[in-house]
């Protein structure tokens, strides 16, 4: 159970905002906001009140940054999206989920001695939707993408793209002082702050040590943000004035010296290959990269569920080179497998909330599968029509850009804008293994399509300051004197 330090966190996280507000710009305003609190506030502790969703450490940082910039800022807020496809997005995204609900109205029960009327022998439930449920499931679902519809309008320009490649990287490497101590104590990090224990211990411990979790859902999660920091610093490095240039590749070197202390395997991958293509690329190849990633981000889960993947060759060829690897590989695929099938019992709109989609005990209600990667959970809580949405919204940025950077060969590009793509379509390609999305990734998602919508001629030049008062960090400086920090 959380105890009191978890519940006064979340209670002065507001406040932590707007403090943020009032004394840097905008930009580094809205990305600290967002992602302190995704690495700082505690997981699973949630205000639960009537009729609204969870208010936990996705939910408030959120609503915090809403609220502040509609309230508390002389900016205009222009949420909606200039791309009609993205507009679409949207609102399949938010009211996608009314379907949903009003077709999921009937509990399920787990009972013993089946058939046994007129005595029934009740196990468990899970309750079923009702229309007083559509109000909280929908405004769940707009504060979800207030980073996507906030970092459109005001991470677009070189300023905002940078501040989310600096944020990261300072971000991860501050994560890394706790993250050592787990190593070497075992992850209690959560424990001495917060009180408890966020997830399955026995999933902390690899290779003779532990991987580090500190105040994230799970450890796969902190490998792939130590992961897309190293990409955040090798562009900062590639980036920096000669006369730093030495220290940011020194922190490139550092972050991933600590992922490979992560001891995630995928992240690992990556990391070993993206960050040095990241450093050396030209950025219109960065870009195509990601965007190719999105693409098997979207098709291989269509491919999945028309079975047009052939599992049984894959897990075969894996065993040639690792049996450990395949027999893992096999048990994902076989937990694929089920939670289809379970999907395909209503595959428009999904079995909503409260674990419905997950397969399990008819009798005993014990899960008998694990969803890991994102796309099966949205598949069997939303359907089609929330798959659709979600992917398509956290997509549509990389497709658009990789669009235009072949239309428009020699138009000027930001210079870190194949990074923050990076990041977007490497977390994508992750999100078929892992439930990696965060509020970070929809951040990136909103500043790639901001990006795209402000080449366009009609963009307007977007505010620096967050609040009237002169900002204390961050002053423009000459690009060609700009210090990595």
């Amino acid at each position: 159970m959380p105890n009191a330090v978890a519940y006064l966190m979340l209670l002065i996280w507001p406040a932590v905002c707007l403090v943020l507000f009032r004394t840097q710009k905008v930009e580094r305003a809205i990305v600290w906001s967002i992602l302190g609190g995704y690495l700082l506030l505690p997981p699973l502790a949630e205000f639960n009140l009537p009729l609204v969703p969870a208010m936990d450490k996705v939910s408030i940082p959120n609503l915090s940054v809403l609220a502040i910039l509609v309230f508390a800022t002389a900016h205009q807020v222009r949420l909606w999206p200039e791309s009609r496809i993205a507009r679409v997005l949207v609102v399949l995204f938010i009211f996608g989920a009314i379907p949903t609900v009003l077709t999921n109205p009937e509990p399920i029960i787990f009972e013993v001695l089946r058939d046994a009327d007129p005595i029934l022998f009740l196990v468990d439930a899970l309750p079923g939707q009702s229309v007083r449920d559509i109000g909280s499931v929908l405004i769940g679902q707009a504060l979800t993408i207030v980073p996507f519809l906030v970092a459109r309008q005001f991470l677009n320009s070189e300023t905002g793209l940078r501040e989310l490649l600096l944020a990261l990287a300072v971000g991860a490497t501050a994560y890394s002082v706790p993250s050592f101590l787990e190593m070497q104590v075992s992850p209690v990090v959560n424990i001495w702050v917060y009180g408890f224990f966020q997830h399955s211990f026995e999933q902390t411990i690899r290779a003779g040590g532990f991987r580090p979790i500190v105040f994230l859902p799970h450890g796969l999660w902190l490998a792939l943000l130590v992961c897309t920091a190293a990409m955040a610093a090798a562009t900062l490095a590639r980036l920096a004035a000669p006369v730093d240039r030495w220290k940011a590749v020194l922190w490139t070197v550092y972050l991933m010296v600590f992922l490979l202390a992560c001891k995630s395997a995928a992240s690992i991958a990556y990391g070993m290959v993206l960050v040095p293509i990241v450093y050396l690329a030209p950025r219109r190849w960065l870009i195509l990269l990601a965007t190719l990633f999105a693409l098997v981000a979207v098709t291989y889960p269509m491919l999945r569920n028309l079975h047009l993947i052939p599992t049984d060759e894959v897990v075969a060829k894996v065993a040639t080179v690792n049996p450990n690897r395949a027999q893992s590989l096999e048990y994902r695929f076989l937990n694929e497998e089920q939670l289809l099938e379970r999907a395909a019992e209503k595959p428009a709109f999904g079995w909503s909330g409260w674990g419905r989609s997950l397969v399990r005990d008819p009798e005993t209600a014990e899960i008998l599968t694990i969803p890991d990667g994102r796309w099966i959970i949205v598949f069997g809580s939303f359907g089609w029509l929330g798959y659709i949405a979600e992917f398509g919204l956290l997509a549509l940025p990389l497709v658009l850009m990789g669009i235009y950077a072949l239309r428009h060969r020699e138009a000027e590009l930001s210079p870190y804008i194949g990074a923050v793509a990076m990041i977007l379509g490497t977390t994508l390609l992750d999100m078929l293994l892992n439930a990696t999305l965060t509020p970070f990734t929809w951040l990136t998602a909103g500043a790639v399509l901001g990006y795209v919508e402000r080449v366009n001629p009609r963009k307007a030049a977007m505010p620096r300051h967050a609040l009237r008062s002169r900002p204390v960090l961050g002053q423009k400086r000459d690009a060609a004197s700009r210090s990595i920090m």
